[in-house]
Formats: structure tokens, C-alpha cells, sequence
């Protein structure tokens, strides 16, 4: 006869909301620079850079500096998401991937390869989306029994 051995579960820990952020901006950063890197294998875009030209736009410093800060921007998000204190980094969520998403959308106009920028694009909308969403739904705690309220601790540095 056998026994049955005892099934284990595994641990779940919850993950903080700043490693959500952090992770789903390391994410973004990913799919925005290989969308890009990849983007060279497509048939004539070497020979645009090469006659100075990306898309539309001709490469100057201006264009260099501004592709440098959209890139930028999501890098620094990641260390800030850990770093800045929690309603800093709450808004400062919300509003850097909500002004993302029309700079991600953007990328899909005047392109070809619609089912790779389409891919992309996508993927990146979702971390968008996830970003924003963990953001606005940061948990609040509650003020605890032992602690005073701000009302209470006011009342007693103006005492």
C-alpha cells in the first residue's frame, strides 16, 4: 500500500508595489531599445541613417538629444520608482506613463513592418497600462491605533 505523501505549497510573498514599478519600467526599457536595435535588420534603414535620415527626421545633435531623454526618461524611472518617497513616486508614475503612451504610439505611424512595431508597440502599451495601474492602485494603510492621527500630532507641536 502506498502513503500519500503531503503535497507542499509554494510561498507566495507579496511583491512590493516599487518592485512592480521598477520592474515593469526595466521591462518597457527592454522592448524600447530592442524594438529599435532590431528595427536595423529592417530592408533600408541602415541606408537612411547613413544619408542622415531616421523617419522623417534628419540627424542632428537635436535629434540625438531628444531620442537620448525618451530614452532617459523610462531609465531613470526604474531607480526612482525605488527610491523617491512613496506619494512622489505615485505621481510621478501616473503622469510619466500616461505621457508615454502617445510617444509609444506614435512610433507605429509611417512604418511597414506593422506586425513588428504592432508587437511592440502592444507590448509596450501594456506595461504602460500595468505601470499606471499599480500605480493608482498603491495600497493606503490605515492609520494604526497606537499612532496618533495628523490632526492630534499638529494640535501638540502648536501646544
Amino acid at each position: 500500500m502506498r502513503t500519500r505523501q503531503p503535497t507542499t505549497t509554494l510561498e507566495d510573498q507579496p511583491i512590493p508595489v516599487r518592485a512592480k514599478l521598477a520592474a515593469a519600467w526595466t521591462s518597457f526599457m527592454f522592448l524600447y531599445a530592442y524594438v529599435d536595435i532590431l528595427n536595423f535588420f529592417t530592408p533600408g534603414v541602415i541606408e537612411d541613417i547613413l544619408d542622415g535620415k531616421v523617419f522623417e527626421f534628419d540627424l542632428s545633435q537635436t535629434f540625438s538629444t531628444t531620442a537620448l531623454t525618451l530614452v532617459a526618461i523610462p531609465i531613470l524611472m526604474v531607480v526612482l520608482s525605488m527610491t523617491l518617497p512613496a506619494p512622489a513616486t505615485r505621481i510621478t508614475n501616473l503622469i510619466v506613463a500616461s505621457l508615454y503612451v502617445p510617444v509609444t504610439a506614435f512610433n507605429a505611424v509611417g512604418e511597414s513592418w506593422l506586425y513588428f512595431y504592432g508587437l511592440g508597440i502592444v507590448l509596450e502599451l501594456i506595461l504602460l497600462t500595468l505601470i499606471v495601474r499599480y500605480a493608482w492602485t498603491w495600497p493606503r494603510t490605515a492609520p494604526s491605533a497606537t499612532s496618533p492621527d495628523r490632526e492630534t500630532v499638529r494640535a501638540q507641536q502648536q501646544a
